[in-house]
């Protein structure tokens, strides 16, 4: 990375409210070619246009709880923006048309116990579902299967051997062996599904017992897959997706890293708990800097600013507020 490289940071909303993990905000480009960021106050829904940095619309009162995270999706078969949003403590999740406000799913009590942390989208066979995740407190042992349900509210199934505590869920579509993968991060190891079988393929375990929050596959310059995890020992862990072997072991410090991003294809932002954004280089795994002096950043997102080129944007624990990065080099 150039050691030049500098940041003006503008702040694009001082009221939003994050919560927990990942995810606390989403960022797309829409059909309607806004570049849009949708965020909480508590149980409360924003758009907001980046651009203009205007408020757009407001759901009051989307959920009965606070809510905690987002996910978004374009669904290519009605040509319309959706987003998911996840309310933990009553285990609440709804789908939204987020360009009308129109709530089209409502998912209530997912889990008999324990809290819903995470969801994501999945495209299936062309068809269209979403993943729900639960995380319990008995260490693990109680926790439910991640469920899948149609855009009707159906659920379809369960994912064999998943009832593990999860912090996160996501998808992973191999375009070579044309098999779906789910993602998730548990406590104590990272496991991959083959959805096509419904057989767990890999858990990613160095006889560690911490938290693992958050994944990005990665395509290295030499054409390997590979999982990239943070976790809360403050080491970054980086896996052949296929085999399972464990590739680089970069400690950061020993807090907990709470998300990951990627930047220009070979950087990795690092937001850690009670320290400094890290930035790594992928192709030289010992090259570590820090940012800038802002600590607990729990959700980081690239975006391609119309006026800016490539930019960061960030969210810190509670209600801090989220910041647009413009990079300059």
């Amino acid at each position: 990375m150039n050691n030049n490289i500098s940041f003006n940071i503008i702040d694009l909303v001082k009221d939003s409210y994050g919560i927990y993990y990942n995810n606390t905000f989403t960022v797309f480009q829409s059909i309607n070619n806004l570049l849009i960021l949708v965020y909480s106050i508590k149980k409360s829904i924003f758009t907001f246009n980046i651009i203009d940095k205007k408020k757009i619309n407001e759901i009051r009162n989307a959920h009965n709880e606070l809510i905690s995270n987002f996910r978004y999706y374009f669904d290519k078969i009605n040509k319309r923006d959706l987003i998911i949003s996840i309310s933990p403590l009553d285990n609440n999740l709804k789908l939204w048309n987020i360009n009308s406000c129109k709530c089209l799913i409502n998912l209530q009590n997912i889990n008999k116990n324990g809290v819903l942390l995470s969801a994501c989208f999945l495209n299936y066979n062309n068809a269209n579902y979403i993943i729900s995740s639960n995380s319990n407190n008995k260490n693990g042992k109680s926790c439910e299967a991640l469920k899948v349900y149609d855009f009707n509210g159906n659920k379809i199934k369960e994912l064999n051997d998943s009832k593990c505590y999860t912090y996160f869920v996501d998808t992973y579509y191999d375009k070579s062996s044309l098999i779906t993968y789910i993602l998730t991060g548990n406590q104590g190891a990272i496991r991959s599904y083959n959805y096509n079988n419904n057989k767990i393929y890999h858990k990613y375990y160095d006889n560690n017992n911490k938290n693992h929050y958050n994944i990005i596959i990665y395509h290295s310059k030499d054409n390997k897959t590979e999982l990239i995890e943070s976790s809360s020992d403050g080491i970054i862990r980086i896996w052949n997706f296929h085999s399972g072997v464990l590739l680089n072991n970069i400690k950061l410090n020993n807090t907990s890293l709470l998300s990951i991003c990627l930047w220009k294809e070979d950087h990795l932002f690092v937001g850690c708990a009670n320290n400094n954004i890290k930035v790594i280089e992928l192709n030289n795994k010992l090259n570590i800097k820090d940012l800038v002096d802002i600590h607990d950043v729990i959700t980081i997102k690239t975006i391609n600013h119309y006026k800016f080129g490539e930019c960061i944007i960030f969210q810190r624990n509670f209600n801090i507020g989220i910041q647009l990065w413009k990079i300059q080099t």
